[in-house]
Formats: structure tokens, C-alpha cells, sequence
């Protein structure tokens, strides 16, 4: 028997999700699609082990799922009125938004949807601690100079690591400075790469040495060769193919351990460069939560 997920697209981005599983897909519940297990990009949220449970009443549906673990979310779907009464006879999933440098949650937390009035898909084992692949962060709303910030936030908080004290950083298409101060908080030295300048309160900080030039025209050579590069970033904004280079330039020179960098897709989707990210050996490709038309691409 092939071993099915669900995978939850962003809200606004079911038609990416659908193109990517293709025919693969064997059915579909709203924004939830069911297909054989496979590294998916554009999923928020993948259930690991959905399974139908026959339910005879309200009653009898959350002690079933009470009976397999305590922390549940409910997906809306069908049926609204009789699945948020079966939502409040489970015990409250606490969801606080987090601080910089909060770990995730580590306590399992399933999802679950009402598929007719006597039938839950549900799975106790998902690929995100947050409800929906949807984590809340208490916001900075006076220092950084706008909200890709939270791009930053949100990859160091999903893969439980981030920039040590000491450690080189190149943040390559920095301005305004969003990421460049993220980078600077964390005790790291940031290079932080743009032909736009930086916003002044951004500049000023300690740690942050500000270079106009273009991302594309640096020499990653002539970059490590002074100083080894822990983390190579990039927020730029190009096509994919573009990237693609860049990033295929730094990785020919060993001139970077690891890479963080946003893929930004300008009209359509393109999806023949992402599966080109996708093939690098060693990386991951991700939909986090405050990706727009965008992805998040990470080798470590």
C-alpha cells in the first residue's frame, strides 16, 4: 500500500501545491491534498499519517481523538458548526507568539478536519509544531525597516539554528537592512552587500560593515579569501534563474558553509528553476509562513 500525506497548501497558493504534486495527487479536501510521501515545497503543512476515524457523535469524536494525543487543531473544512463543537471538547491548544530566538514547540500537535458529519480525517504526527505551519511571532515594529525581517525569524526558529556569535555573515541584496539586522542581533558580523544604500539606523549598528556594490559583480573569492563566510543570505530581488547562478557561483568556489535565500517568482511560477534548487544535494526548499509568491531555500 503507498504511504499517503496530506499536504496543506499556504492560503492563496493551492494552484502552486496542485501543479507541483500533479497527477500524483489522489484527492483533495480544501486546501489539503492527498498524495505519496515526497519532498514538497509548496505545503505550509504536511500531515504525516492521515487516517478516517467513523465518529458516532460529538461526544464520541474527541474522545477518540483525546485517546491518541492531547494537542489537536482543527482545519476548517465542512460542516463548520458541529466541527468547532467537537474542536471545544478538546483541551486548548496554547499557540503564544514567540520572542526572537524561542525555541518551536515541542509537543506533538495534530490536525484534523470533519469530513461528513460522521467521519474525521485526522493525523496525530505533522511536519509543524504551529497550527497549520503558521507561527506567530511578537512583532518589532520600530526597529527594522520593514517586514521581510520575519522571513528571517521564521527559518531560524523552524530549523532551531542560526548565526553564533563571531561568525561571518553576507547578506547579499541588503537593503533597506531587514535581514542585515537580524544577522547583527545575533552577535554575528554581517556583510551586508547592496548598491541601495542601508537605512541609516540599520547602518549605524555595530558589526555591520555596508558595501555598494552589486550582489551579482562581488567575487566570492576575493570575499573569503580575507575572512572565511559562515552564512551566505539573500533577499534579492531577480528572477530565479538569476539566483540560480549566483548561488551555483558561491557554491564553485566554496566560498560559503551555508546558504539561506529567497526565491522570488515575478508573474508565473517558475518551476523548472525551482526543481533545479530543489536537485542541489545537502538543501531544502520551503513555503514558510511569511513567504509570499516566494520560497525559501536553505543548504546547511
Amino acid at each position: 500500500m503507498v504511504e499517503l500525506h496530506g499536504y496543506l497548501a499556504p492560503a492563496g497558493f493551492m494552484p502552486q501545491l496542485a501543479a507541483e504534486l500533479g497527477d500524483s495527487a489522489v484527492e483533495s479536501h480544501g486546501r489539503l491534498v492527498l498524495a505519496p510521501a515526497r519532498p514538497v515545497a509548496w505545503a505550509a503543512n504536511t500531515w504525516l499519517a492521515p487516517a478516517e476515524i467513523a465518529i458516532a457523535s460529538i461526544g464520541d469524536a474527541g474522545k477518540k481523538l483525546r485517546a491518541i494525543q492531547r494537542n489537536w487543531v482543527m482545519l476548517p473544512h465542512r460542516h463548520h458548526r458541529r466541527a468547532a463543537l467537537i474542536a471545544g471538547a478538546l483541551p486548548k491548544v496554547s499557540a503564544k507568539p514567540l520572542r526572537f530566538g524561542d525555541p518551536a514547540p515541542t509537543a506533538p500537535l495534530g490536525s484534523w478536519m470533519l469530513l461528513a458529519p460522521d467521519m474525521i480525517l485526522a493525523s496525530a504526527r505533522c511536519s509543524s509544531p504551529f497550527p497549520h505551519g503558521e507561527p506567530q511571532f511578537v512583532e518589532d515594529r520600530t526597529a527594522p525597516p520593514s517586514r521581510a525581517y520575519l522571513k528571517l525569524w521564521e527559518a531560524f526558529t523552524v530549523l532551531g539554528v542560526k548565526p553564533q556569535p563571531g561568525e561571518t555573515c553576507i547578506d547579499l541584496g541588503a537593503s533597506p537592512g531587514g535581514w542585515s539586522w537580524v544577522l547583527q542581533s545575533t552577535g554575528a558580523r554581517v556583510i551586508s552587500v547592496d548598491k541601495a544604500p542601508l537605512d541609516p539606523g540599520i547602518a549605524r549598528l555595530p558589526g555591520i560593515d555596508y558595501r555598494a556594490e552589486s550582489a551579482f559583480a562581488i567575487d566570492p573569492t576575493t570575499v573569503a579569501a580575507s575572512r572565511p563566510v559562515d552564512w551566505l543570505f539573500s533577499d534579492v530581488v531577480c528572477y530565479p534563474e538569476r539566483l540560480l547562478g549566483l548561488v551555483r557561483k558561491w557554491m564553485a568556489a566554496d566560498a560559503a558553509r551555508r546558504l539561506v535565500c529567497t526565491i522570488k517568482f515575478q508573474g508565473a511560477t517558475d518551476f523548472e528553476a525551482m526543481h533545479a534548487f530543489a536537485a542541489i544535494p545537502g538543501s531544502r526548499l520551503m513555503h514558510l509562513h511569511n513567504n509570499k509568491h516566494e520560497l525559501t531555500w536553505i543548504r546547511l
